[in-house]
């Protein structure tokens, strides 16, 4: 049994933290979200590595975490981000010429497609 004071760190775990973190690894197994995003990981990647965008340098990415990587003539990712916010889609620069997308894990391919939709405009304007 715990006293007051006994698990004091940040780190240190505690039963109530615990038992969460438990309940959350059960729902990402019971809800199939980790073959959803290697799956859907796997499209994106597809989808975005066929945009025929002059700005790309590289896509990458493991799962539904993925990184479009500008080239230096690109100017940058923070205008693309605004583009995309523009459109109802958020991404977030990383390194100044990466755009980085991380969407959630509960994403549906229909919801992907839309996105994409929206990516590959942005990719494409000058």
């Amino acid at each position: 049994m715990f006293s007051p004071g006994d698990h004091g760190s940040t780190y240190a775990g505690n039963p109530m933290a615990c038992a969460v973190a438990q309940t959350a690894l059960d729902v990402l197994v019971e809800e199939n979200m980790i073959e959803n995003s290697a799956q859907l990981g796997d499209y994106f990647l597809e989808r975005l590595r066929a945009i025929p965008s002059t700005h790309v340098k590289e896509v990458r990415g493991k799962g539904l975490l993925v990184g479009v990587e500008l080239k230096p003539e690109a100017g940058g990712g923070r205008r693309f981000c605004e583009a995309l916010k523009d459109r109802g889609v958020l991404a977030k620069t990383a390194h100044a010429n990466v755009i980085r997308f991380a969407p959630p894990l509960i994403i549906t391919r229909e919801d992907l497609d839309w996105a994409l939709e929206r990516i590959e405009e942005v990719l494409l304007m000058a």
